[in-house]
């Protein structure tokens, strides 16, 4: 297995993704969609937190396989909406396993951007979740007994909750990212 390795340079604040953790996707018939990935694509369903609604984690078929693919249902996958998305719009977000959380959190305050963080009931696990420029909510998923620091922040304002955006495209701290990056001579709207 391969170490990861931390970016050379002073810029290594302790924050390092080290890969994609899951797909997230919505869907209104639960059936259906654990049919089509456990019963074509080859993934096998194992053990979900009670997360309150209904949904399934599917699985690498290999012992020991990763769930990369998490599906939801019912109130969270509505999102407010009367009907759930289809198409990429059902995919509510991508998750990335990581390292640093408390460095992750400082990195997007000094980006002024909005995040929300969360708990992983049963598990170890911490999550920040934030969103790109695009609207495309991200999940960076750390193993919380290897984070050292105050565990996720789970007071109302900053608690993550399943089905509800806090992506304003408005608010986005546009200028403050491309200039903490130097991108402002890159940048194009």
């Amino acid at each position: 297995m391969n170490t990861p390795v931390a970016p050379a340079g002073p810029a290594h604040d302790g924050a390092l993704t080290l890969g994609l953790f899951h797909l997230a996707i919505k869907t209104d018939d639960l059936a259906l969609t654990r049919a089509f990935w456990c019963g074509v694509i080859g993934l096998r369903e194992v053990a979900r937190p009670d997360f309150g609604y209904p949904g399934a984690w599917l699985a690498c078929p290999q012992p020991g396989g990763q769930a990369i693919v998490h599906i939801y249902a019912g109130g969270p996958a509505l999102g407010g909406a009367a009907r759930v998305a289809s198409g990429t719009a059902a995919i509510d977000h991508v998750s990335l396993a990581c390292a640093g959380y408390h460095a992750y959190r400082a990195r997007f305050q000094a980006a002024g951007l909005d995040w929300r963080e969360f708990l992983v009931p049963g598990t170890s696990l911490w999550q920040l979740f934030v969103y790109d420029p695009s609207g495309v909510q991200l999940e960076l998923t750390f193993e919380g007994s290897a984070e050292a620091g105050a565990p996720p922040d789970r007071r109302d304002g900053r608690v993550y909750r399943a089905g509800q955006s806090f992506f304003t495209a408005s608010a986005y701290p546009r200028q403050t990212l491309l200039s903490l990056h130097g991108e402002t001579h890159h940048a194009t709207r």
